[in-house]
Protein backbone atom coordinates (compact mmCIF):
# COMPACT_ATOMS: atom_id res chain seq x y z
CA UNK A 1 0.00 0.00 0.00
CA UNK A 2 1.39 3.38 -0.98
CA UNK A 3 1.67 6.13 1.62
CA UNK A 4 1.05 9.61 0.19
CA UNK A 5 2.29 12.41 2.43
CA UNK A 6 2.32 15.37 0.03
CA UNK A 7 -0.94 16.85 1.32
CA UNK A 8 -0.50 15.96 4.99
CA UNK A 9 -0.21 18.92 7.33
CA UNK A 10 1.71 18.98 10.60
CA UNK A 11 -0.08 21.16 13.14
CA UNK A 12 -0.14 21.90 16.87
CA UNK A 13 -3.02 22.50 19.21
CA UNK A 14 -3.03 23.65 22.81
CA UNK A 15 -5.34 21.63 25.04
CA UNK A 16 -5.47 20.94 28.76
CA UNK A 17 -2.37 23.06 29.30
CA UNK A 18 -0.25 21.17 26.74
CA UNK A 19 0.80 21.66 23.14
CA UNK A 20 0.00 18.51 21.17
CA UNK A 21 1.21 17.72 17.68
CA UNK A 22 -0.94 16.10 15.02
CA UNK A 23 -0.98 15.28 11.33
CA UNK A 24 -4.11 16.06 9.36
CA UNK A 25 -5.49 15.60 5.87
CA UNK A 26 -8.91 16.03 4.29
CA UNK A 27 -12.06 17.97 5.14
CA UNK A 28 -15.49 17.24 6.52
CA UNK A 29 -16.52 15.49 9.74
CA UNK A 30 -13.73 14.73 12.19
CA UNK A 31 -12.05 11.31 12.40
CA UNK A 32 -9.62 11.37 15.33
CA UNK A 33 -6.97 8.65 15.58
CA UNK A 34 -5.12 7.72 18.78
CA UNK A 35 -1.96 5.58 18.58
CA UNK A 36 -0.45 3.08 20.98
CA UNK A 37 2.92 2.20 22.57
CA UNK A 38 5.71 2.62 21.47
CA UNK A 39 4.40 4.56 18.49
CA UNK A 40 3.14 8.01 17.42
CA UNK A 41 0.89 9.46 14.71
CA UNK A 42 2.87 7.50 12.09
CA UNK A 43 0.98 4.34 13.09
CA UNK A 44 -1.91 5.63 10.97
CA UNK A 45 0.10 6.30 7.79
CA UNK A 46 -1.96 3.74 5.85
CA UNK A 47 -5.30 5.12 7.07
CA UNK A 48 -4.77 8.88 6.76
CA UNK A 49 -4.87 9.10 2.94
CA UNK A 50 -7.71 6.59 2.62
CA UNK A 51 -10.11 8.24 5.04
CA UNK A 52 -9.18 11.83 4.16
CA UNK A 53 -11.45 11.27 1.14
CA UNK A 54 -14.41 11.43 3.52
CA UNK A 55 -13.25 13.15 6.73
CA UNK A 56 -10.85 15.58 8.25
CA UNK A 57 -8.50 12.94 9.58
CA UNK A 58 -6.44 13.95 12.60
CA UNK A 59 -3.74 11.55 13.81
CA UNK A 60 -2.57 12.78 17.18
CA UNK A 61 0.72 12.43 19.01
CA UNK A 62 -0.47 11.58 22.52
CA UNK A 63 1.02 13.56 25.38
CA UNK A 64 4.55 12.36 26.07
CA UNK A 65 5.10 11.14 22.51
CA UNK A 66 7.12 12.44 19.57
CA UNK A 67 6.45 16.16 18.99
CA UNK A 68 3.82 16.61 21.73
CA UNK A 69 4.65 18.09 25.13
CA UNK A 70 6.11 15.69 27.68
CA UNK A 71 5.23 16.63 31.27
CA UNK A 72 7.90 15.36 33.64
CA UNK A 73 5.58 14.44 36.50
CA UNK A 74 4.42 10.83 36.53
CA UNK A 75 1.06 12.07 37.81
CA UNK A 76 0.46 13.76 34.43
CA UNK A 77 -0.10 10.37 32.81
CA UNK A 78 -3.49 9.34 34.11
CA UNK A 79 -6.71 8.60 32.26
CA UNK A 80 -8.53 11.72 33.47
CA UNK A 81 -5.86 13.86 31.81
CA UNK A 82 -5.90 11.84 28.59
CA UNK A 83 -9.67 12.29 28.39
CA UNK A 84 -9.30 16.06 28.85
CA UNK A 85 -6.68 16.11 26.09
CA UNK A 86 -9.03 14.43 23.63
CA UNK A 87 -11.96 16.64 24.60
CA UNK A 88 -9.83 19.73 24.07
CA UNK A 89 -8.61 18.54 20.68
CA UNK A 90 -12.13 17.91 19.40
CA UNK A 91 -13.45 21.25 20.62
CA UNK A 92 -10.28 23.13 19.69
CA UNK A 93 -10.60 21.92 16.11
CA UNK A 94 -14.12 23.34 15.98
CA UNK A 95 -16.11 20.11 16.32
CA UNK A 96 -18.58 18.85 18.88
CA UNK A 97 -18.18 15.16 18.03
CA UNK A 98 -16.01 12.78 16.03
CA UNK A 99 -15.47 9.27 14.84
CA UNK A 100 -12.90 8.09 17.37
CA UNK A 101 -10.34 5.46 16.37
CA UNK A 102 -7.87 3.98 18.86
CA UNK A 103 -5.26 1.25 18.93
CA UNK A 104 -3.47 -0.22 21.98
CA UNK A 105 -3.12 2.61 24.56
CA UNK A 106 -5.02 4.85 22.17
CA UNK A 107 -7.78 2.25 22.31
CA UNK A 108 -7.80 2.36 26.11
CA UNK A 109 -8.16 6.13 25.97
CA UNK A 110 -10.87 5.87 23.31
CA UNK A 111 -12.91 3.41 25.43
CA UNK A 112 -12.67 5.69 28.45
CA UNK A 113 -13.44 8.82 26.45
CA UNK A 114 -16.56 7.21 24.98
CA UNK A 115 -17.79 6.47 28.49
CA UNK A 116 -16.96 9.97 29.76
CA UNK A 117 -18.36 11.85 26.72
CA UNK A 118 -20.66 9.58 24.70
CA UNK A 119 -22.29 12.63 23.14
CA UNK A 120 -18.95 13.50 21.50
CA UNK A 121 -18.38 10.09 19.86
CA UNK A 122 -20.48 9.36 16.82
CA UNK A 123 -18.81 5.99 16.26
CA UNK A 124 -16.08 4.21 18.18
CA UNK A 125 -13.50 2.04 16.40
CA UNK A 126 -11.12 0.02 18.56
CA UNK A 127 -8.14 -1.97 17.29
CA UNK A 128 -6.56 -4.69 19.45
CA UNK A 129 -7.44 -3.32 22.85
CA UNK A 130 -10.17 -5.06 24.84
CA UNK A 131 -12.96 -3.40 26.73
CA UNK A 132 -11.52 -2.24 30.08
CA UNK A 133 -13.71 -4.65 32.02
CA UNK A 134 -12.52 -7.57 29.92
CA UNK A 135 -8.89 -6.53 30.28
CA UNK A 136 -9.25 -6.26 34.05
CA UNK A 137 -10.75 -9.76 34.14
CA UNK A 138 -7.93 -11.04 31.94
CA UNK A 139 -5.24 -9.74 34.30
CA UNK A 140 -6.51 -12.20 36.90
CA UNK A 141 -5.89 -15.18 34.59
CA UNK A 142 -2.52 -16.95 34.28
CA UNK A 143 -2.45 -16.81 30.48
CA UNK A 144 -2.96 -13.04 30.26
CA UNK A 145 -0.64 -12.34 33.17
CA UNK A 146 2.04 -14.21 31.27
CA UNK A 147 1.37 -12.15 28.14
CA UNK A 148 1.42 -8.92 30.15
CA UNK A 149 4.74 -9.56 31.90
CA UNK A 150 6.22 -6.38 30.41
CA UNK A 151 3.63 -4.23 32.18
CA UNK A 152 5.05 -5.36 35.51
CA UNK A 153 8.63 -4.78 34.32
CA UNK A 154 7.66 -1.23 33.37
CA UNK A 155 6.76 -0.48 37.00
CA UNK A 156 10.45 -0.48 37.94
CA UNK A 157 12.46 2.76 38.06
CA UNK A 158 15.21 3.49 35.47
CA UNK A 159 15.71 -0.13 34.32
CA UNK A 160 12.97 -0.04 31.61
CA UNK A 161 14.37 3.24 30.30
CA UNK A 162 17.83 1.65 30.09
CA UNK A 163 16.55 -1.45 28.32
CA UNK A 164 14.48 0.45 25.76
CA UNK A 165 17.30 2.86 24.88
CA UNK A 166 20.21 0.42 24.81
CA UNK A 167 21.86 -0.64 21.55
CA UNK A 168 20.16 2.09 19.51
CA UNK A 169 16.67 1.27 20.81
CA UNK A 170 17.06 -2.34 19.70
CA UNK A 171 14.21 -3.48 21.95
CA UNK A 172 11.77 -1.20 20.13
CA UNK A 173 12.84 -2.71 16.82
CA UNK A 174 12.42 -6.22 18.22
CA UNK A 175 8.98 -5.31 19.56
CA UNK A 176 7.64 -4.60 16.08
CA UNK A 177 9.39 -7.59 14.57
CA UNK A 178 8.16 -9.98 17.27
CA UNK A 179 4.53 -8.85 17.24
CA UNK A 180 4.09 -8.99 13.46
CA UNK A 181 3.06 -12.14 11.64
CA UNK A 182 3.81 -10.42 8.31
CA UNK A 183 7.47 -9.51 8.81
CA UNK A 184 7.34 -7.28 5.72
CA UNK A 185 4.82 -4.94 7.34
CA UNK A 186 7.58 -2.77 8.82
CA UNK A 187 10.41 -1.47 6.68
CA UNK A 188 13.67 -0.34 8.23
CA UNK A 189 12.54 3.23 7.55
CA UNK A 190 9.39 2.56 9.59
CA UNK A 191 11.43 1.14 12.46
CA UNK A 192 13.80 4.10 12.34
CA UNK A 193 10.86 6.51 12.52
CA UNK A 194 9.72 4.87 15.77
CA UNK A 195 13.26 4.91 17.14
CA UNK A 196 13.64 8.60 16.30
CA UNK A 197 10.38 9.45 18.06
CA UNK A 198 11.40 7.50 21.16
CA UNK A 199 14.81 9.20 21.18
CA UNK A 200 13.32 12.65 21.79
CA UNK A 201 14.22 14.06 25.20
CA UNK A 202 11.86 12.79 27.90
CA UNK A 203 9.86 10.55 25.57
CA UNK A 204 10.86 7.14 26.94
CA UNK A 205 9.99 7.97 30.54
CA UNK A 206 6.74 9.62 29.46
CA UNK A 207 5.76 6.55 27.43
CA UNK A 208 6.52 4.26 30.38
CA UNK A 209 4.53 6.46 32.76
CA UNK A 210 1.35 5.36 30.98
CA UNK A 211 2.04 1.88 32.34
CA UNK A 212 3.31 3.04 35.73
CA UNK A 213 -0.02 4.71 36.41
CA UNK A 214 -2.17 2.40 34.31
CA UNK A 215 -1.62 -1.00 35.90
CA UNK A 216 -3.57 -0.19 39.04
CA UNK A 217 -6.42 1.16 36.92
CA UNK A 218 -6.47 -1.91 34.69
CA UNK A 219 -6.68 -4.21 37.70
CA UNK A 220 -9.36 -2.20 39.50
CA UNK A 221 -12.85 -3.56 40.06
CA UNK A 222 -14.64 -0.60 38.52
CA UNK A 223 -18.23 -1.34 37.55
CA UNK A 224 -18.52 -0.58 33.84
CA UNK A 225 -22.00 0.29 32.63
CA UNK A 226 -23.43 -0.48 29.19
CA UNK A 227 -21.85 1.71 26.51
CA UNK A 228 -24.41 3.09 24.07
CA UNK A 229 -21.93 4.38 21.47
CA UNK A 230 -21.96 2.21 18.29
CA UNK A 231 -18.66 0.35 18.34
CA UNK A 232 -16.52 -1.63 15.89
CA UNK A 233 -13.67 -3.78 17.20
CA UNK A 234 -11.00 -5.04 14.80
CA UNK A 235 -8.72 -7.73 16.18
CA UNK A 236 -5.53 -9.32 14.83
CA UNK A 237 -5.89 -12.86 16.10
CA UNK A 238 -2.17 -13.53 16.62
CA UNK A 239 -1.65 -10.75 19.15
CA UNK A 240 1.09 -12.01 21.49
CA UNK A 241 0.35 -9.35 24.12
CA UNK A 242 -3.46 -9.57 24.29
CA UNK A 243 -5.32 -12.85 23.95
CA UNK A 244 -8.27 -13.17 21.60
CA UNK A 245 -10.34 -14.43 24.54
CA UNK A 246 -10.34 -10.87 25.89
CA UNK A 247 -12.80 -9.99 23.15
CA UNK A 248 -15.31 -12.67 24.10
CA UNK A 249 -18.57 -11.44 25.67
CA UNK A 250 -17.73 -7.78 24.97
CA UNK A 251 -21.37 -7.42 23.92
CA UNK A 252 -22.26 -7.61 27.61
CA UNK A 253 -20.76 -4.11 27.92
CA UNK A 254 -21.54 -2.54 24.52
CA UNK A 255 -25.10 -2.24 23.26
CA UNK A 256 -24.26 -1.88 19.54
CA UNK A 257 -21.13 -3.92 18.79
CA UNK A 258 -19.48 -5.47 15.76
CA UNK A 259 -16.23 -7.46 15.91
CA UNK A 260 -14.03 -8.28 12.93
CA UNK A 261 -11.20 -10.78 13.40
CA UNK A 262 -8.20 -10.86 11.08
CA UNK A 263 -6.38 -14.16 10.72
CA UNK A 264 -2.60 -14.41 10.62
CA UNK A 265 -2.18 -10.89 11.98
CA UNK A 266 -0.47 -9.53 15.07
CA UNK A 267 -1.02 -6.66 17.47
CA UNK A 268 -0.34 -3.72 15.12
CA UNK A 269 -3.26 -4.69 12.94
CA UNK A 270 -3.71 -1.40 11.06
CA UNK A 271 -0.08 -1.53 9.94
CA UNK A 272 0.17 -5.23 9.25
CA UNK A 273 -3.10 -5.62 7.34
CA UNK A 274 -3.96 -2.03 6.33
CA UNK A 275 -6.08 -2.87 3.29
CA UNK A 276 -8.34 -5.19 5.27
CA UNK A 277 -8.57 -2.82 8.23
CA UNK A 278 -9.50 0.04 5.91
CA UNK A 279 -12.07 -2.15 4.19
CA UNK A 280 -13.73 -3.14 7.47
CA UNK A 281 -13.87 0.47 8.65
CA UNK A 282 -15.33 1.64 5.34
CA UNK A 283 -17.97 -1.10 5.42
CA UNK A 284 -18.84 -0.21 8.99
CA UNK A 285 -19.19 3.49 8.19
CA UNK A 286 -20.98 2.68 4.90
CA UNK A 287 -18.51 4.69 2.82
Amino acid sequence: MSVIQDSWKHEYITTNGLKLHYVTQGAGPLMLMLHGFPEFWYSWRHQIPEFSKYFQVVALDLRGYNESDKPQEQSAYIMDEFIKDVEGVIKGLGYDKCILVGHDWGGAIAWSFAYAHPEMVERLIILNLPHPAKFAQGLFTPQQLLRSWYMFLFQLPWLPEFLLQSSDFQLIEKTFQATAVNKNAFTQADINAYKDAAAKRGAITAMLNYYRNGLQQFMSNKNWSILHVPTLMIWGENDIALGKELTYDTAAYVQDLQIKYIHHCGHCVQQEQPELVNQYIKEYLVL
